[in-house]
């Protein structure tokens, strides 16, 4: 007989960063050097980003990964003490906890990033079944590709085996094998992801339908296409419905956008919202995110989340 285990929450498996963010009125060219119009130094990496909207919107969080031992490590595990995090990652005292550099637009907020995962590249899969039980204990597990694919896809496993939700976010879209799709209750590509890990344009609504049609018959259960101005596409086998953005002011920053919606996507579900309310769900906390600065900072708490919603009931 099979014991019966009790779910809560949200297990996610990925890098904490600093992100190290500059504004200016465009990139500097190779060998060019352009005054920029401000500085900042946040926490980020898109599994802690995520972490943190989970607890904001109120999700029991457990955080799987790796950092160093440095001031960078240290401004980590305050930052999960102080949003309630659980962390279950280990330190290691030869490879430096991982930064990013984000350049930001700022004059629209357009943004690009470059990553260095650090002591999370040295996750792998034995490290991700140290932390099986965090993952089987929980109702959603989360991850995505700034660690090495096989902690990803082990990660992956641990949570089908035990019937937990399984959210696969595939950023940055790095090459990754097959056996992931299947794996898969969901996946949550930008549409920028889902065009190259198709090979198809993903610009339009009918576009991003055939892509997600691509997903489905790679496995995936259902496939959460953001697309920026014009909203979320949530389609599967059932149902594809475009799922409208929210507007609740001008646009600040989008670095932290996909983590926001990702991370209030697998509250939503953790809750037991129907796919189509959490991915609703999803885009208000997405929303709200982008009229601030930084990622992790930008998360809302859940008192803002669902003031939104009931605004545009």
């Amino acid at each position: 007989m099979t014991a019966f285990v009790k779910r809560s929450g949200v297990a996610i498996l990925g890098i904490y960063v600093a992100d190290l963010a500059f504004r200016a009125s465009h990139m500097p060219g190779v060998g060019q050097t352009i005054a920029g119009s401000g500085f900042a130094m946040g926490p980020g990496g898109k599994g802690s980003n995520q972490a943190v909207a989970a607890a904001r919107a109120g999700a029991r969080v457990s955080f799987i990964s790796t950092i160093g031992r440095d001031p960078f490590a240290d401004n980590a595990l305050a930052l999960w003490a102080g949003e309630g995090i659980v962390p279950r990652v280990q330190q290691v005292a030869d490879q430096p906890t991982g930064a990013a550099f984000i350049y930001i637009n700022h004059s629209n907020g357009e943004n690009a990033i470059i990553v260095v995962p650090g002591a999370a590249s040295l996750i792998c899969a034995a490290d991700v079944e140290a932390a099986a039980d965090a993952i089987a204990g929980a109702c959603v597990f989360v991850t995505q590709l700034e660690q090495p694919a096989a902690a990803a896809r082990r990660g992956l496993e641990i949570a089908r085996a035990a019937g937990t939700i399984t959210v696969f976010n595939p950023a940055p879209a790095v090459e990754f094998d097959s056996a992931f799709y299947p794996l898969c209750d969901y996946i949550t590509p930008n549409e920028h992801e889902a065009a190259l890990l198709t090979g198809l344009p993903v610009t339009t609504l009918e576009q991003a339908r055939r892509a997600g049609d691509v997903f489905l018959a790679r496995g995936v259960g259902c496939a959460l296409i953001t697309l920026g101005a014009q909203g979320a596409l949530l389609h599967s086998a059932s149902e594809s419905v475009l799922i409208a953005p929210f507007s609740v002011g001008p646009v600040v920053e989008t670095a932290g956008a996909g983590d926001a919606f990702t991370g209030g996507f697998a509250t939503a579900l953790a809750e037991g919202a129907s796919p189509r309310d959490a991915a609703r769900f999803a885009s208000a906390v997405a929303a709200i995110s982008v009229t601030r600065a930084g990622t992790a900072p930008s998360m809302p708490a859940r008192a803002e989340i669902d003031a939104l919603l009931r605004s545009a009931a």
